[in-house]
């Protein structure tokens, strides 16, 4: 079982280069990081763990900007979204961002994608939160086509476009590793456009169910990485029993010291399960 780190950047936390050194010195085989443009003030949608939205939620860098960052201090670590907020991005942008950030890495970029639960922040990118899994799949049907066509065009109720030319293509082929994060609703979501299952934070002895379900879903084998996973040995042990590729744990958001502090005691879990 692979064992990466899933985290929140941000202006408080640790640069992405410097942790991008510390988690392949640590032998940690990938960093997916979480998106969230902005949070408004007059917030409604309740925030999906209970309690306080936490402040790192206000505060994330822009993942693809921080994600080349972290490109170029490292050879080997994967890197990706957990998750990009499809439902808010423009698909050609983002088309492009992914495959810059796979050129850059030289074939090491995960995009990770997600609808999100923030209806007033999604409200804000001009998307209604009533069609928002629809405009999902549209948007990354536009971004395979963009990806994988000289002459793309994609014509969709949300996504509109004739035959144009975007360059750079994925270094990988025939693109980046799409991660589709959410629960049963987006298992067919998984099945159309995903090469593997993100699943967030879901406690072992309920994920074996699901993964039957989802691979049942898409009539194939599904790779599964769960987000999110706490840095407890006895958590982590309840994954080695189950077919899955990879679990992320959960890196907290705090200063270098802090940060690589926690990581010397992550990395000691993560050896025993190696």
């Amino acid at each position: 079982m692979k064992i990466g780190i899933s985290t929140f950047l941000t202006d408080q936390g640790i640069r992405p280069a410097a942790l991008g050194r510390a988690l392949e010195e640590r032998a940690f085989d990938a960093l997916l990081i979480a998106e969230h443009t902005h949070i408004p003030v007059e917030r409604r949608s309740p925030y999906p763990r209970g309690g306080e939205l936490p402040e790192r939620y206000y505060r994330t860098l822009d993942p693809f900007v921080a994600l080349a960052s972290a490109a170029a201090a490292t050879e080997r670590l994967l890197l990706g979204t957990g998750v990009a907020l499809v439902a808010q991005r423009d698909p050609v942008i983002t088309a492009k961002e992914v495959a810059s950030l796979d050129l850059v890495s030289d074939g090491r970029a995960i995009f990770g994608v997600g609808v999100g639960w923030n209806r007033e922040e999604m409200e804000n990118h001009g998307t209604d939160p009533a069609t928002r899994g629809r405009l999902v799949n549209e948007r990354l049907g536009a971004i395979r086509e963009l990806w994988t066509k000289d002459e793309a065009e994609f014509h969709g109720e949300f996504v509109d476009f004739d035959p144009v030319y975007c360059w750079p293509k994925p270094v990988q082929h025939p693109h980046p590793p799409v991660y589709v994060g959410g629960g049963e609703r987006a298992f067919p979501r998984v099945a159309e456009f995903g090469d593997a299952w993100l699943a967030n934070n879901v406690r072992a002895d309920a994920l074996g169910p699901q993964i039957e379900q989802v691979r049942a879903t898409a009539g194939r084998e599904v790779p599964v990485t769960v987000y999110g996973v706490p840095g407890n040995p006895e958590v982590v042990e309840g994954y080695t029993g189950l077919d899955v590729e990879r679990v992320l744990l959960y890196l907290p958001t705090l200063p270098e010291r802090e940060t690589l502090e926690h990581l010397d005691r992550l990395a000691g879990i993560a050896a025993r399960f190696r």
